[in-house]
């Protein structure tokens, strides 16, 4: 018999938040809940940041009581936490929406509000734009795959909840294994580590999600996965600069940020809003990359400059911020890309993989002598 969302607020209603015996559903702190076509269960639990440790117990207990239902197959539950939102008192009325405000630029010196590290990954790289359709998974992917040609321990999430390209671009399905109830083994594909929504929900799933699912999803896929010993975990962002960005820059100990973008105006006022975003929250930006730079045609040999050339290295260079390097337009890029079979892993000496491999190596160099991700306070996302 399906599993239904009464179904799993009857469970929860074992579940009390206070001394004075609230219900979790009852107490205004629920978010909406999920289930899945495959059986996952998923919500949030809204909490103000000082909470966070003394609702820990009380996730925990939300998820065995769910765990425990006959039929499900797993449990996504978190806590959540919006910006300078005092929580109201407890009641039967669910928290009204509040639009969090602009994020305000770091203090000189401060650190920057990040959480805590995830055992044994020893960089996280975020990989952004600030607008889809750039070829950011795609370069994403490659670039996965080219540190890992120089000998490096890479993984890949891919935190584009509404999107999820990396199972197509690695020829990846199925579902990941889950041990112990309580983390899920990545996937691997070409020897990568990868996580992916589209994992974990059929292709033709909308995903009509609102931000703290968004956020939870993201967070949970980050931190309840067992990545191992890795040097760079690349996280393949969602296009913009609006709550799941902001997620993984503020509750994420990343170690910079890589921007991608296309050589036309219009893409690069996206991107400088990007660089604009991840310098507001404190987070370095290791460099920029120009995708689909130049289309040599495969039959006269001759070269166009479709969306122009050169635009994103100016805009480096105008910004401050490294240049890595220009990625063709290129149908070759573009079919093992469909195919599945990312041209980095496929054809390791063609001129493409060599491409990557520089972008590759000039991030590491800047990696590098960057510091590893901060510990910081526990938080819950924002």
């Amino acid at each position: 018999m399906a599993i239904t969302r009464d179904d799993v607020l009857k469970a929860l209603a074992d579940v009390t938040v206070d001394a004075a015996g609230t219900t979790l559903p009852g107490s205004g702190r629920l978010s909406q809940v999920v289930v899945d076509p495959n059986s996952r269960v998923m919500f949030s639990i809204l909490v103000d940041a000082s909470e966070a440790e003394r609702f820990e117990p009380v996730r925990r207990q939300a998820e065995g009581r769910v765990l425990q239902m006959p039929g499900v197959s797993g449990v996504f539950a978190s806590l959540t936490s919006e910006r300078n939102q005092s929580h109201p008192a407890q009641s039967s009325a669910a928290p009204r929406p509040v639009t969090p405000p602009p994020v305000a630029p770091p203090r000189p010196g401060a650190p920057p509000n990040q959480g805590p590290q995830i055992a044994g990954v020893r960089h996280i790289v975020a990989v952004a734009s600030g607008k889809g359709g750039v070829g950011k998974s795609t370069t994403a992917c490659n670039l996965a795959l080219a540190l890992q040609a120089q000998g490096l321990k890479v993984g890949l999430l891919d935190a584009d909840i509404y999107g999820p390209s990396v199972p197509k671009l690695f020829g990846l399905s199925g579902k990941p294994t889950v041990v112990d109830n309580k983390a899920m083994e990545p996937m691997v594909g070409y020897g990568l580590k990868v996580m992916s929504i589209g994992f974990l929900i059929e292709p033709e799933t909308a995903m009509i999600w609102r931000g703290p699912m968004v956020q939870s999803a993201i967070t949970q896929m980050l931190r309840d996965v067992l990545w191992g010993e890795l040097d760079v975990l690349l996280v393949d962002m969602p296009p913009g600069t609006g709550d799941a960005q902001l997620t993984m820059a503020q509750a994420t100990p990343l170690s910079g940020a890589v921007i991608v973008s296309t050589p036309q105006d219009l893409a690069l006022i996206d991107a400088r809003r990007g660089v604009t975003m991840f310098k507001k929250v404190a987070v370095p930006i290791l460099g920029v990359i120009e995708n689909m730079a130049t289309f040599v045609c495969p039959n006269c040999g001759h070269a166009s400059h479709i969306f122009g050339h050169g635009g994103a290295r100016i805009e480096a260079q105008r910004l401050g911020v490294p240049f890595l390097g220009e990625v063709p337009l290129d149908m070759a890029i573009r079919e093992t890309s469909d195919n599945g079979q990312p041209v980095v892993a496929t054809d390791p000496d063609g001129p493409h993989a060599k491409v990557y491999r520089d972008i590759a190596a000039q991030l590491w160099a800047n990696l590098s002598g960057a510091p590893a991700g901060r510990t910081a306070p526990k938080i819950v996302f924002e």
